[in-house]
């Protein structure tokens, strides 16, 4: 499935997921942290989701960073469902949600979150700072159908 936009006659293809933030130029590399949009908004079940751009040819070393950060989120009780995506070769996501903000708190300040805080690591592997949404989870469908 494409999703194509026209623009003065010309097709272009559009990344799925929220859009990407323009390349940096060189004086912006090495970056620092991550962007954080959204609020954290009333009590209730909460999520992130987290979009990530690979620096060409680091797209591997993104792979098995998102397995660490998996590793760290299984041990974590508060942490729900947690997904890694891929979008294209170089840009990926992490869709997470949490019971409550106390949840998705711990988890910030969790192994998950360390791995972020690994600036010299972010700065070798990301194009651009990871984009933290804050996210409001409004309903779910909590299960899997048994086939």
């Amino acid at each position: 499935m494409k999703d194509e936009t026209k623009s003065s006659g010309v097709a272009t293809t559009a990344s799925p997921g929220p859009t990407p933030d323009p390349a940096p130029s060189p004086r912006e590399h090495p970056h620092r942290g991550v962007r954080v949009s959204g609020r954290d908004g009333a009590e209730g079940p909460k999520a992130f989701y987290i979009h990530i751009e690979a620096l060409p040819g680091k797209e591997n070393q993104v792979v098995r960073m998102l397995e660490d950060i998996l590793g760290c989120v299984e041990e974590e009780p508060a942490t729900g469902p947690w997904y890694a995506v891929r979008y294209s070769q170089t840009t990926f996501g992490i869709f997470e949600v949490f019971p409550d903000l106390a949840g998705r708190q711990a988890h910030v300040e969790g192994g998950g979150g360390d791995i972020f805080r690994d600036v010299e690591r972010m700065n070798a592997l990301l194009a651009y700072p990871a984009h933290v949404h804050r996210l409001d989870v409004l309903m779910s469908k909590e299960v899997f159908a048994r086939r």
